[in-house]
């Protein structure tokens, strides 16, 4: 399901929602924002993209780990290659 106006198509499995991002996805699509709901993120597959938050440097994407996003914090990804699907539980 694409939702108007995102960057991705999401699917919810499990009380998971799964994201996948385009390889096509421009550079400018992937904006600083922030949510109203802490999540964690973590990429299905391994993936050079990239997530950073506010104050702080980009981070690798690791299927061997979460990475924990809080309500209001300004972060954005950096595109890498290919597509990125990611798996987003909310706390």
């Amino acid at each position: 399901m694409s939702i108007k106006g995102l960057p991705f198509k999401q699917k919810v499995m499990n009380g998971l929602r799964i994201r996948t991002f385009s390889e096509s996805v421009e550079d400018k699509e992937l904006k600083w924002h922030q949510d109203l709901e802490d999540r964690y993120v973590k990429p299905l597959h391994e993936t050079d993209w990239k997530v950073q938050l506010d104050d702080e440097l980009p981070v690798d994407l690791s299927t061997e780990s979460e990475i924990y996003i809080p309500e209001g914090k300004w972060h954005r990804l950096i595109k890498g290659t290919g597509n990125l699907k990611l798996q987003v539980k909310f706390k």
